[in-house]
């Protein structure tokens, strides 16, 4: 099992400030100090920012989470500033100056942290993102072609416009800042990231975290969020729900035996949403459960506690 890092990194903001378009004092644009985690040392845990606890922004940037390839911050930013942004993109900062951001399964060593200050100056701090070694398998097997028939996109491309919309839906749910916990705990049949190679040719890596304890057996809400889709019968899914945690943050469940919510519930964290099943294209019962930031995939281990 991947072990849970956690880093909670008080970056002070005053030693490095930059211009809008001009660069640092070092003469990079970085500023502060970088964040680097030793993949082969577990740093000491410390215990996170509580929101409910929150009762004014702090005067440093402190972040906690996973800094590697599918990995997540949470952060709390300065009183003095007024805007983020993850590589250029803009992230939401809510009124406390909470936000989240994640790292996709490919992305890159380094990532850019931007911040904009009250008086219009910028600061960017960089993340260093560690690489990760998936379970890559080398197959002396030729790919498949990957091609679909008229009759089954005519199908499947309205099943796969409604994924997208309700990937795409914010809901304001609050889930993003919690903890979160095991939707349901069994045998790992498959983990997130891993890939065949076949003769050269990389086929698609596996998107999310396979638990497979039986059919049948609940599952539950890993966090707080509102249900924005919850379907049955879908070619590849199966019957499926995808649940929105906030901040673009959001959770797919697939081949459900049955479902226990509808669209539109808000549900809380260890609330019942299912039953593990075998429905789509699947080959046992088994949960397959897929986070995704925005457009970015992320491996849902890197969210959990050890399991006992």
């Amino acid at each position: 099992m991947t072990s849970r890092l956690q880093f909670f990194v008080p970056i002070l903001l005053a030693a490095s400030a930059c211009a809008a378009a001009g660069a640092g004092s070092d003469g990079t644009g970085n500023a502060g100090a970088t964040v680097q985690p030793n993949a082969e040392a577990t740093p000491t845990p410390v215990e996170a920012p509580n929101p409910e606890t929150v009762s004014a922004r702090p005067d440093q940037l402190q972040i906690e989470g996973q800094l590697t390839q599918g990995g997540w911050v949470r952060a709390v930013a300065p009183a003095n500033v007024t805007a983020v942004e993850l590589n250029g993109q803009p992230v939401a900062l809510d009124d406390e100056g909470r936000f989240f951001a994640a790292f996709d399964r490919d992305a890159e060593a380094r990532a850019e942290l931007g911040l904009t200050l009250a008086d219009g100056t910028t600061r960017t701090q960089t993340l260093d993102i560690s690489p990760r070694k998936w379970n890559i398998e080398h197959v002396n097997v030729a790919r498949r072609s990957g091609g679909t028939s008229e009759a089954w996109w005519a199908k499947r491309e309205p099943e796969w416009n409604a994924i997208v919309a309700a990937r795409a839906q914010e809901t304001g749910a609050t889930g993003w800042q919690q903890d979160f916990i095991w939707p349901v705990k069994g045998r790992i049949s498959g983990r997130f990231g891993s890939q065949r190679i076949y003769r050269g040719e990389p086929g698609s890596y596996h998107s999310g975290l396979d638990i497979a304890p039986g059919a049948g057996v609940p599952f539950v809400a890993p966090a707080d969020g509102t249900v924005v889709l919850a379907v049955t019968g879908f070619s590849m899914e199966g019957n499926l729900i995808i649940l929105d945690h906030g901040n673009g943050l959001n959770s797919a469940f697939l081949h459900a035996q049955t479902i226990a919510v509808s669209q539109g519930d808000k549900v809380r964290q260890g609330q019942l949403l299912g039953r593990v099943g075998a429905t789509g294209r699947a080959t046992g019962p088994h949960l397959h459960w897929s986070l995704k930031w925005r457009d970015n995939r992320l491996d849902p281990l890197l969210f959990l506690p050890d399991a006992d």
